[in-house]
């Protein structure tokens, strides 16, 4: 019974917490577009994967004879 007198202080005390952080999650506008990012993975960035001119002639560059001691 003694328990009590801890567990209910306790109790009030966690459902304030959660109450209060919830609250700061709405105002800071966590819930706001909750759609948008299960949708943006859809979308294809093809600008993140295109290389760069230098990479590019790198990986498209021709052997020639001064590569030939390579092979």
């Amino acid at each position: 019974m003694e328990i009590l007198y801890v567990l209910i202080p306790l109790s009030i005390v966690l459902i304030t917490l959660a109450v209060f952080v919830f609250s700061w999650a709405v105002k800071s506008g966590q819930f706001d577009d909750l759609e948008g990012p299960a949708h943006s993975i859809l979308y294809d960035d093809d600008q993140a994967l295109v290389p760069s001119t230098k990479d590019e002639k790198k990986q498209n560059r021709t052997p020639d004879s001064s590569d030939s001691h390579l092979t």
